[in-house]
């Protein structure tokens, strides 16, 4: 079987997602057309070489409804010829994308693959899709007969199961925006972010060309000083004795934001010219229970572990998504792994989580991590709704 190699990756810096947010005037195909249109003018290549373009989105509807990577493909300028697909495994879509992207360079389906992501929150609020309707019917009800619980409250249980304290996350969170300002200073997303024109909401314009939430000067004073999230009686008398620590300081916010990343077979690459980075090591992905909903992180990284033949050891870099400071505090707790591999430019908490993108934004992001160290192996793990996980190995090239 052939291998995949990742040849480039681009995003745009996340912004707040809430109007004032860089991106809110910004249209989510445009957003994911100008990380299309970067990846082929940084390594000039014609887009009519591409085989598919495969985008991960959550809130498929209103501005992000009908196959938007269709629609932002065509936006980007890529021939007509050039066919698109949007994906949906919630915050871990457009890292399936990479990873059909890749599987399909792998088999020979694919030659050159373009795998991104999209998310304007701010445009498209969570649970736009419902449009007010039950999205499980009777049978998932009947398994399952409280029905699914917020992501914050199930936060709130893996915080219970794995003894959490208020201060273990806030200092986690506070962790997340130190490393980030940190590699912001030192240029550690220079090559990663394209800068891109928005609205300045005066009806002119400016460029947008730093992460927006990262914030310097907070403390764990400030973060304690946080109210509880997701308290309510309801779930309280649901599951009693959570300890309501999950805080939006300890927490993903919410956030606008698009990447994309360019794989080829290696073949594809030498005939185009192009250096590849890193190459897909090994993929996994795996449920859990969907109660807890965000421990899957856990059972998936042994999963990808074993499939690889590598050790925990061995793996020089893991980006675990910051989705919640519970899910990476009880993964660490599970994993062993050092915190001076985790998340080392910072994570979710602190650059944001614009749902869809967050898969190839890690990616990316770990990739520039591996070679900016001169280290082999990296993980990129994240938890998704409904009890699911995907984990991805690649090596630097």
């Amino acid at each position: 079987m052939r291998e995949a190699v990742i040849v480039d990756a681009v995003r745009t810096p996340v912004a707040k997602g809430k109007p004032g947010g860089a991106l809110y005037e910004t249209h989510p195909v445009d957003a994911t057309a100008h990380v299309l249109r970067a990846l082929v003018e940084r390594n000039g290549i014609d887009p009519a070489q591409i085989d598919d373009v495969l985008t991960g989105v959550v809130g498929q509807a209103g501005d992000q409804a009908l196959n938007l990577s269709r629609n932002a493909a065509l936006a980007a300028g890529y021939p007509e010829q050039v066919p698109a697909v949007t994906i949906d495994r919630q915050c871990g879509s457009s890292q399936q994308a990479a990873t059909f992207g890749a599987q399909g360079v792998m088999t020979g389906s694919y030659d050159l693959v373009v795998a991104a992501g999209v998310e304007s929150m701010s445009r498209v609020p969570m649970g736009s899709a419902l449009m007010g309707r039950n999205p499980f019917g009777e049978a998932f009800g009947e398994r399952y007969p409280g029905g699914l619980i917020p992501q914050g409250v199930a936060a709130e249980r893996i915080a219970l199961k794995w003894g959490l304290s208020r201060e273990q996350l806030d200092e986690l969170a506070l962790r997340s925006h130190q490393l980030a300002a940190a590699a912001e200073d030192a240029g550690a997303f220079a090559s990663e972010i394209v800068p891109i024109e928005v609205g300045d909401g005066q009806g002119g314009t400016r460029l947008f060309d730093r992460d927006e939430g990262i914030r310097r000067e907070t403390t764990l004073e400030a973060l304690a000083g946080l109210k509880p999230a997701f308290f309510d009686t309801a779930w309280e008398e649901r599951f009693p004795g959570l300890p309501w620590v999950v805080t939006a300081g300890n927490s993903s916010p919410i956030n606008d934001g698009a990447s994309a990343v360019l794989i080829a077979s290696p073949e594809k690459a030498r005939e185009l010219g192009l250096r590849p980075r890193a190459r897909f090591h090994t993929f996994a992905v795996t449920g859990d229970d969907p109660l807890m909903m965000l421990t899957a992180v856990i059972p998936v990284t042994f999963k990808a572990i074993e499939r690889s033949g590598l050790t925990l050891d061995d793996i020089d870099l893991f980006e675990v998504n910051e989705a919640f400071a519970s899910v990476v505090g009880a993964w660490q707790a599970e994993t062993g792994v050092p915190w001076d591999k985790v998340n080392v430019n910072g994570g979710a908490m602190a650059i944001g989580h614009p749902l869809g993108s967050s898969g190839t934004r890690l990616l990316g992001t770990l990739v520039n991590a591996l070679e900016q160290r001169g280290a082999r192996y990296g993980m990129q793990v994240m938890c998704e709704a409904g009890g699911l996980a995907n984990a991805t190995i690649v090596e630097r090239l």
